[in-house]
């Protein structure tokens, strides 16, 4: 294998086989020991996050599988906390898109003139450049077309899997009454026909869900998502 990302909660080889490889760590994004998912650095470290995180994002990847939605998972292996992908390519230097479904986090600081916090929001969606210099600023559908990051064919693809995914994500929380305020993921391309699809991962760690009005965190989300 060959090492050739190293990121925030995971890193990435390349295969032999021309399949990527992604090894989960246990650190996750907040800031000064406190979690949050739309940090840009990494705030604490969470004995079995890496594992917890990849057991839920086996779980949602193969319902997706099942209901037809694209992804680059292949396998995963939970004890040695690493998932076989295919590769993609992302677009420009890596965006990321949030599905909002309650106005909270960086959505209430910068609209709370207009906004009141755990408003509902109807899937709203939102692009961020991966810019951790200019704090993943917010961009729009014109700007990604003029800047050549993706066209306005391809928005409409990612607006599109963007909801339908975190509204199976949604589905599936509330089987164990937990309520999905926001999520982040992440899309790039594969194949020679430049297929979108998710990847990345979809885990605790970038998410914020709620139960009976109180935050989850990421480890004890995996619990009560897998638990039988």
């Amino acid at each position: 294998m060959k090492l050739i990302y190293t990121g925030k909660t995971k890193n990435v080889f390349e295969l032999e086989d021309g399949n990527y490889l992604l090894k989960f760590k246990d650190d996750v994004t907040g800031e000064n020991g406190v979690f949050d998912p739309g940090a840009n650095t990494v705030g604490l470290t969470l004995e079995g996050a890496g594992r917890a995180g990849l057991s839920l994002t086996k779980h949602f990847f193969e319902v997706l599988k099942e209901q037809g939605i694209p992804t680059h998972y292949i396998d995963a292996n939970i004890d040695e906390a690493t998932m076989t992908v295919r590769p993609a390519t992302v677009f420009g230097k890596g965006l990321e898109v949030i599905c909002r479904y309650r106005a909270v986090g960086s959505f209430l600081r910068r609209y709370g003139l207009y906004a009141e916090e755990g408003q509902a929001l109807d899937a709203f969606v939102e692009v961020t450049l991966k810019d951790d210099d200019r704090q993943d600023p917010p961009i729009s559908e014109d700007a990604l077309d003029m800047l050549g990051i993706l066209t306005k064919a391809e928005y409409a693809v990612l607006k599109d899997l963007t909801q339908q995914i975190g509204n199976v994500v949604k589905a599936e929380l509330a089987k164990k009454d937990i309520e999905l305020y926001d999520i982040k993921f992440e899309f790039g391309r594969v194949g020679e026909g430049k297929e979108i699809v998710l990847i990345d991962e979809i885990s605790g760690g970038n998410m914020r869900a709620y139960k009976n009005g109180e935050y989850i965190e990421p480890l004890q989300l995996e619990k009560l998502m897998l638990e039988a």
